[in-house]
């Protein structure tokens, strides 16, 4: 199964999750066994068309020059409006 690659960037600690979508961004967080977790915010539109075409694979994520593997643990959807609100990957 290939990996869906998405460039992700560290989260403003300033800026609240309303912030972040109003501006085309979505809050999230990546965690994993023996690292520290990140807040991380990613580019709404990107995701959502990434998403489509990967809904239960491998992602392989780009913080810089950091890449992780990971897996979508939890995705936060307003299933009214069709909003996604929250991401939360868990590094494999």
């Amino acid at each position: 199964m290939a990996k869906t690659k998405l460039k992700i960037e560290s989260r403003e600690e300033s800026k609240n999750p309303r912030q972040l979508r109003a501006a085309g961004n979505m809050p999230g967080s990546l965690y994993g066994k023996n690292m520290e977790a990140k807040s991380i915010q990613i580019n709404t539109h990107e995701f959502e068309m990434a998403h489509r075409n990967n809904k239960d694979g491998e992602w392989e994520l780009s913080l810089g020059k950091e890449k992780y593997n990971a897996k979508i643990q939890e995705l936060q959807i307003n299933y009214a409006t069709n909003e996604y609100l929250n991401v939360e990957f868990t590094v494999i």
